[in-house]
């Protein structure tokens, strides 16, 4: 009996939402709830019913920080900080829809910080100067939020490579020891400088690294053949891109290993070396998981190759790659693989050498560490002329279907 009132009170208040909408005569809204719900996904300002609310709480630099609205009194504040960096001539409301997705799926556990020090023109100023003005950014947030235990960083197009440079200057930086010095609380701090000084060795920013995500970003450069797509790997137009490169600035020659300041190697072939100042790859290599996800085809910006970090005779073939039945358009997926040791060469002496002598080096250094490997194919899709920013869900009406690649990062995000 009891069961068959809670049915009828359950039958009476759809009736009476019907009702209230203005269905009668028992017609179902269903198929318009669905479009209507369709309507307002395509929109990452706005939500669904049945979500988890989320909240953007805007920075006077215009960066934000996403994070669920619903924690309670009684719940802890979320201990993981994801901060995802944009590209060249981008923003921080770029990551907009994949900052609001994680937040959905971790409500209690992250709080997403769409980076904006780097955004518009300020993307030509050079790796270096946008990693460090990153890192700042990244000072300040961590500052904002004591309870902070984790920190991962994801990086589409150039900004995955000022990550990188952002974690360099970050490594062996504790943050927590800095406010017990501004409380003033040094008796404490001498009796466990220490343990400090070991705890700093394993983090970023006084934060544990956990993963470190990349998305068609070109680490080995732009420069070389087929690394642009769009020249079609004709020669004599890369040679026009190599020179016209200088229209990005400062930026356009790190990209195309143009810069030899000071009469140092490249910044690009620097960051795959720890120096005195900077340990590059030091600090990569705390992270749990490095993952490169990369555009297999269509992505006319940046090839297949240097946002894979693989050799042109490594990558799969395109014939082979089957889809993902979980994910669409993610159709391969390599698991870690560390590559064997290989004779060293000094990166004055590659400095000096040709371009793919220089990016072997590059690919050489990064590789010695495990790399997740995750290649997607827009190739069927009538978003794959976007490919580069749909892989990213940039702008989600003309990009969704990058969803799914953001679905498959969410997925396999370690907390």
């Amino acid at each position: 009996m009891v069961m068959e009132k809670s049915v009828a009170e359950t039958v009476r208040e759809q009736e009476n939402k019907q009702i209230e909408m203005g269905f009668v005569g028992g017609s179902k809204p269903s198929n318009l709830k669905k479009k209507r719900f369709s309507l307002i996904r395509s929109f990452g300002c706005m939500r669904s019913d049945g979500e988890v609310p989320v909240t953007d709480k805007p920075d006077v630099d215009r960066s934000f920080d996403v994070e669920a609205s619903c924690n309670g009194k009684d719940q802890s504040p979320p201990r993981h900080l994801i901060v995802m960096v944009n590209g060249i001539i981008g923003s921080a409301q770029n990551w907009r829809y994949a900052a609001k997705q994680f937040v959905k799926a971790y409500p209690s556990d992250v709080i997403v910080h769409c980076s904006e020090s780097n955004s518009s023109l300020l993307t030509l100023d050079g790796i270096d100067v946008m990693g460090k003005r990153l890192a700042d950014e990244v000072i300040s947030v961590v500052d904002r939020h004591p309870n902070l235990e984790k920190i991962s960083f994801v990086g589409h197009s150039l900004g995955g490579l000022v990550a990188r440079y952002a974690i360099a200057v970050l490594y062996q930086q504790d943050l927590t020891r800095k406010r017990g010095d501004e409380n003033g609380d040094s008796e404490g701090n001498e009796l466990n400088k220490s343990s400090v000084e070991e705890k700093t060795k394993t983090t970023i920013a006084g934060l544990e690294p956990v993963n470190f995500i990349t998305s068609a970003t070109p680490h080995l450069g732009s420069r070389g053949h087929n690394q642009i797509p769009v020249l079609c790997g004709f020669r004599p137009m890369e040679k026009v891109a190599l020179h016209g490169s200088r229209i990005f600035r400062r930026t356009g020659k790190h990209l195309f290993l143009r810069d030899k300041e000071n009469g140092k190697p490249p910044l690009l072939l620097q960051m795959c070396y720890d120096s005195d100042d900077l340990k590059f790859i030091s600090a990569l290599q705390l992270f749990r998981r490095r993952v490169a996800y990369a555009n297999a085809s269509s992505d006319q910006i940046v090839g297949w190759s240097t946002s894979s970090l693989r050799r042109v005779n490594e990558l799969p073939k395109r014939r082979n790659l089957v889809k993902n039945a979980k994910y669409r358009y993610v159709f391969n997926e390599e698991t870690p693989k560390i590559a064997n040791p290989q004779d060293d060469s000094s990166d004055a002496k590659v400095a000096r050498g040709t371009t793919s002598e220089m990016q072997e080096a590059i690919l050489r250094e990064l590789t010695r560490h495990s790399w997740e490997r995750v290649d997607v194919n827009f190739r069927r899709s009538i978003q794959r002329f976007f490919a580069h920013n749909t892989i990213q869900v940039k702008t989600y009406c003309i990009n969704s279907h990058g969803s799914h690649v953001i679905r498959h990062m969410i997925d396999n995000f370690q907390l």
